[in-house]
């Protein structure tokens, strides 16, 4: 029986699929089973898998389903006593398995690890670094803030831990890793590997990029976690952690390409998230958000290509993400 179990769910992922699993076979740790979840693809994703010779690699064959389902696929097929997930359009580095499954062998009352991200673009370059966080124990009051564990591709779980907790929300088609991270927190603790070991996709193509749903089943996360018992003591942090999802989603509905924007439901986006926090409304960055949403409005798409081309720093929005409220500040 393998130690480790490392689960891909890989839907019409046949420009990504081969890099990601060769990230995993590459893995200084090679104990592990490789599960990849097929969920009815219509493009080459199954040719290209196929391909792919190695014992530790299996398929199987399902129809079609969101995410949460597929991972809750997969784990029903593995035998390992740890579990970790990887998205077919991320990579990591090769001690990854290595140094979680370490991390957790070495501290016996976590039953969750967790590494440091950085955002890679669609062609796999360096974008920024995502999350370098260094908390670990008990870090239910700090998740509830936000996310730093950053994508669905970063822990590794006991198997016990995570049959504990029921397996992802199927009813999410969104925020589920964000739910059952929550939802581990409130009972295991977390121990951390201050290490790049995960390189996420950001795409335009991204689930993370359907914002609307993104939205709707975020809320129903926070909604849930602010009603478990452990979050008695953290209700104050609500408005913090609805504050910081609208800043992410002003973020996402602003980093499209022109003529992809959705104007009323950004402006709803930014509205709120200076609602829940009044000090931002006059920083530099939500002057710039105004700026970019008219003119991405008002004017031809291939035109504002060219504006934000010629002035790039008018138009650069990143530092959003640098308002987002932390835990260090606010507990």
């Amino acid at each position: 029986m393998p130690k480790i179990s490392v689960i891909i769910p890989a839907y019409n992922a046949e420009k990504t699929i081969k890099k990601t699993i060769e990230s995993v076979l590459n893995q200084t740790l090679s104990d592990f089973e490789l599960i990849v979840i097929n969920p009815n693809s219509s493009d080459s994703t199954s040719n290209i898998i196929s391909q792919i010779q190695d014992s530790r690699l299996q398929v199987f064959n399902y129809s079609q389903a969101n995410v949460a389902i597929n991972r809750n696929r997969g784990f029903s097929h593995a035998t390992g006593e740890f579990i970790t997930f990887l998205d077919a359009d991320d990579l990591w580095t090769p001690d990854k398995l290595e140094a979680q499954y370490t991390a957790l062998v070495e501290n016996p009352e976590a039953g969750v690890a967790y590494s440091w991200t950085d955002c890679i673009d669609e062609t796999g370059n360096f974008l920024r670094g995502c999350g370098h966080p260094t908390l670990a124990g008990d870090v239910f009051p700090h998740l509830l803030v936000t996310n730093f564990i950053i994508c669905g591709s970063n822990v590794m779980i006991r198997r016990k831990a995570l049959m504990e907790v029921g397996g992802f929300d199927e009813s999410l088609t969104n925020a589920e890793d964000m739910d059952m991270w929550l939802r581990l927190a409130a009972k295991y603790q977390f121990v951390n590997v201050n290490k790049v070991q995960v390189l996420y996709r950001v795409s335009f193509n991204s689930k993370s990029s359907n914002i609307l749903p993104l939205e709707k089943s975020s809320l129903a996360v926070i909604k849930k976690a602010y009603s478990d018992e452990k979050a008695a003591n953290y209700q104050y942090l609500k408005k913090y952690s609805i504050g910081n999802l609208y800043k992410y989603l002003s973020y996402k509905s602003l980093d499209t390409l022109p003529g992809r924007q959705k104007t009323l439901h950004t402006t709803r986006f930014i509205m709120n998230a200076i609602y829940k926090d009044a000090g931002f409304a006059m920083k530099p960055v939500v002057l710039k958000a105004w700026l970019k949403l008219l003119v991405m409005t008002i004017l031809p798409p291939f035109v504002c290509i060219k504006i934000f081309k010629i002035f790039p720093r008018l138009f650069n929005i990143s530092t959003f993400l640098g308002y987002i409220k932390t835990s260090n500040s606010l507990l």
